[in-house]
């Protein structure tokens, strides 16, 4: 490649940067890279920081858990990577006092917990905010507790072969969890007394947690350490799993930043299609002219193609720049979410920013480049010569296959790129023939107008100009209804998901989780609720049970590799029995129970038959039977009260995890279960005025555990509110790519225009005349793609709604009447402005631009 080429790219860029084309390629770059920039600094970041705190609210950036003490190597190992450590041991023994015995919950934890958070004890003074546990030596107790044992502050009870002194009633604990693996009431002890109690011993159902605190990117760099720790077994908690109603927000906000990412990229790759058309067909004549001094075909292509990529790195810097300055703010207003310091952005999205903008200038400017090759040196002399524009399928191919590209890049999914590139190429050629069918009907309405009022005039021949040029106008309308139809997609995504956050988790959101209601409590207990709380759930009933066999093997054999230290393996899962399918469960597979059939076992006194004999049919929580492997028909045994039950998979269903209510992995007809020793759950709502009702309900029920998920919902509302502000930001930006597309269109356009109004001027029209017919062209233009827009974002916010965010679809009546006159009068004003200085021309000088095309 010579020297001369880039002499000459240099000069030519640097004189083409006045050109209003090559500024709308400019800018649709820059959009393009700052888009994808600063939607992938801000997810990286934003969703490592979400995990990271909501990971500690189960106690530590990085919570490990398993059966047996962890080995001093995984300690060194981890202390290495720059995590500071945390024991914690739970176990479940008998304690007492005096003369009363209570099974409990021990919580065993070192001087270094917590690691974030407070205790809120209450030591004799009041409740108070403590930044660690138990000194040696003490105890502190739930309320629950207390009232069973009769404890007073100061008393000793017997844990084990040890005494310990009460000396504090724990309210609330740093890392309370929101689930029900153990119905016993609390008691938080050091984890120096331990020893002393002699309850751990070889066999003991014992919990051993390693509770770790570093920064993100110590979390980072143990990625495939922990990896390697779940495929032996060890429990690595994570926030998506654990807390389903976080997890679920936290998705569904990646998936629309996501999509709004795309279709940024989308939008200003549609500008750049267009803006270099125009510079290409302005550039025609120059490269006629070098033919004629001799230069080849890979000489043209050399030199335009070096304007290009000087013009694409230039708009790479400034755009990469703008998205980290956007992710900065977009962090900014999320502060007070994310409090923690995050790591410095990386590299990662600074190179998608570059390629993203070199993808999208080869991918949509490309194919149109060629024309530049194929110039004749006739053309100097006989203007009719222009070179053929390249194959359509070339053009609309390799647009294709870049944004499909993209689009896979951005969704991480292969499947959803494929789908949509396969349908969106079927889409566009439905929309040619639409955008002709619809063009056609809108002037063959004005053409019928009658009057003589300058608008009705102006109307009519705005009208003809458009049928003059259909061609061009389809095209243009094309590019605009895509356009109206990606902002308009946008922004009902961002209202639907809104709507959807806020009817999720209304005022009275259940707050409380009651557990462990026997059937003989269950009806005082909803009478002493009733007159306090203003929403409550059903009661279920509810039976513990262990997964022991699938499909005739070990759980931890049958299941994939990554899933063996799931915690459905390694603890008693509750079950339920329901005849009816539960409020907020939808089946996805299979079908609901045909017939209650009752479970086998020792104790049961009727005599088997083959019919009694035949697994029981269950229900399994979708989540669950894709991290296990499991699918229809796979045989599963759960060991319920010493008896084994064999089971079988008749149906898989998805769960509303957003409402905070009880839910259940796996569902068991109606008297299945029923012989079984069980206790009801419910949710419910206390308000603020009513908390003094906990105390009476631990008083009157001391075998109830009430379980407050207030700092989990607080949580989930946190992440809600606050992504809010970076969605409105993120919709700004797609709003700047669709304002990108339409100053494209409009100036690739502009030499035709300014020909018409020389000529109308030519034949005696003034300024008035010339401004009113071509904003009424550019009105009706608007209009048209209006009403396809929204025709093509009511049919996509459907489907995406249903297979991709998990949203109800319903019809937005708001949009058939705002797309349309909105799009009408955003062209009209957009096209008048841009026009206003080829109206101000003389009538040669209008009609010789032409002849830049």
């Amino acid at each position: 490649m010579s020297s001369v080429n880039w002499r000459l790219a240099g000069r030519s860029l640097k004189r083409d940067l006045r050109a209003a084309d090559v500024r709308a390629l400019f800018v649709a770059l820059v959009l393009a890279v700052a888009a994808a920039t600063m939607i992938a600094f801000f997810l990286d970041r934003l969703e490592r920081g979400l995990e990271r705190q909501a990971g500690q609210m189960l106690g530590g950036d990085l919570v490990l858990e398993q059966r047996d003490p962890f080995d001093d190597a995984l300690r060194a190992t981890l202390e290495q990577a720059g995590f500071v450590l945390s024991d914690q041991v739970d176990l479940v023994s008998m304690i007492s006092q005096g003369e009363r015995f209570q099974p409990t919950s021990l919580k065993a934890v070192d001087d270094v917990y917590p690691h974030y958070g407070v205790n809120r004890v209450d030591r004799g003074e009041g409740v108070e905010e403590i930044s660690s546990g138990p000194p040696a030596g003490q105890a502190w107790a739930d309320p629950r507790l207390a009232e069973l044992l009769g404890l007073t502050l100061g008393e000793r009870v017997q844990v084990g072969q040890t005494e310990l002194a009460v000396t504090g009633i724990i309210e609330r604990e740093a890392d309370q969890s929101a689930g029900f693996g153990n119905f016993n009431p609390r008691l938080m002890i050091n984890t120096a007394d331990l020893d002393a109690t002699g309850l751990v011993q070889p066999g003991s159902r014992i919990e051993f947690e390693l509770l770790a605190a570093g920064s993100a990117q110590a979390l980072e760099q143990v990625q495939p350490l922990l990896s390697r720790l779940r495929e032996q077994g060890v429990e690595v908690r994570d926030v998506r799993v654990d807390r389903p109603q976080l997890g679920n927000a936290l998705a569904r906000a990646e998936s629309y930043l996501s999509l709004a990412g795309l279709v940024a990229v989308l939008l200003a790759g549609v500008a750049v299609a267009m803006s270099t058309k125009r510079y290409v067909e302005r550039h025609l004549d120059t490269a006629a002219l070098l033919r004629c001094f001799g230069a080849s075909q890979y000489q043209l292509v050399t030199i335009f193609g070096l304007q290009l990529l000087g013009l694409a790195l230039a708009a790479s810097l400034i755009g990469a720049l703008l998205g980290l300055a956007g992710q900065a703010l977009l962090l900014w207003l999320l502060v007070q979410f994310i409090p923690l310091p995050l790591p410095l952005p990386g590299f990662m999205p600074l190179g998608l920013g570059v390629l993203t903008a070199l993808a999208v200038l080869v991918g949509f400017a490309g194919p149109t480049l060629l024309r530049i090759q194929q110039v004749s040196a006739l053309k100097v002399l006989r203007r009719e010569l222009d070179p053929l524009p390249p194959a359509g399928w070339l053009v609309v191919g390799t647009a294709s296959a870049v944004f499909g590209a993209l689009l896979w890049l951005y969704s991480g999914s292969v499947s959803l790129a494929l789908g949509l590139l396969l349908g969106g190429a079927v889409v566009l050629g439905v929309l040619w023939v639409a955008s002709g069918l619809l063009l056609g009907g809108v002037l063959a309405l004005v053409a019928r107008l009658s009057g003589a009022t300058p608008w009705s005039q102006a109307l009519r021949l705005g009208g003809r100009q458009l049928a003059r040029r259909r061609q061009a106008g389809r095209g243009q309308l094309l590019a605009f209804s895509v356009t109206f139809f990606a902002m308009a997609m946008i922004v009902l995504v961002r209202g639907d998901l809104l709507t959807t956050w806020q009817s999720q988790l209304p005022d009275d959101t259940p707050n409380y989780f009651a557990i462990n209601i026997q059937p003989s409590e269950r009806e005082a207990f909803e009478a002493a609720i009733a007159p306090s709380v203003t929403t409550q759930s059903a009661l279920y009933p509810m039976v513990r049970g262990r997964l022991v066999e699938i499909d005739g093997q070990a759980p931890r054999e049958a299941v994939p590799e990554s899933a063996r230290g799931d915690g459905a393996l390694r603890r008693e899962l509750n079950l339920t029995w329901q005849a009816v399918l539960p409020e907020g469960n939808e089946i996805v597979a299979g079908q609901w129970f045909a017939a209650p059939r009752p479970a086998q076992g020792f104790m049961q006194e009727v005599e088997a038959t083959p019919e009694t004999d035949s697994p029981v049919p269950i229900s399994v929580e979708a989540g669950l039977a894709e991290r296990l492997g499991l699918t229809l028909g796979d045989s599963l045994a759960f060991s319920v009260g010493g008896d084994r039950i064999d089971t079988r998979i008749t149906s898989l269903r998805s769960l509303d995890w957003d409402t905070f209510k009880p839910n259940f992995f796996v569902i068991f007809p109606p008297e299945s279960l029923e012989r079984f020793s069980h206790s009801y759950i419910t949710a419910f709502y206390l308000p603020e005025s009513e908390q003094g009702l906990i105390r009476q309900l631990v008083r009157d029920f001391p075998g109830v555990s009430l379980l407050n998920v207030e700092a989990i919902l607080g949580q989930v509302r946190d992440v809600l509110g606050q992504v809010t502000r970076a969605v409105e930001l993120i919709l700004a930006l797609v709003l700047l790519a669709g304002i990108s597309v339409l100053y494209a269109a409009l100036t690739a356009s502009r030499p035709v225009r300014a020909h018409e109004s020389g000529l109308l001027r030519v034949f005696g029209a003034g300024n008035r005349m010339i401004s009113r017919v071509q904003g009424a062209e550019y009105a009706l233009l608007g209009l048209a793609s209006g009403l396809m827009g929204a025709a093509l974002a009511e049919l996509a916010s459907a489907a995406l709604y249903l297979y991709w965010l998990d949203l109800t679809p319903r019809p937005h009546v708001a949009l058939w009447l705002v797309l349309p006159l909105g799009g009408a009068l955003l062209v009209g004003v957009i096209g008048h402005m841009l026009s206003y200085s080829l109206r101000r021309q003389a009538p040669a000088a209008s009609l010789g631009l032409l002849g830049e095309a």
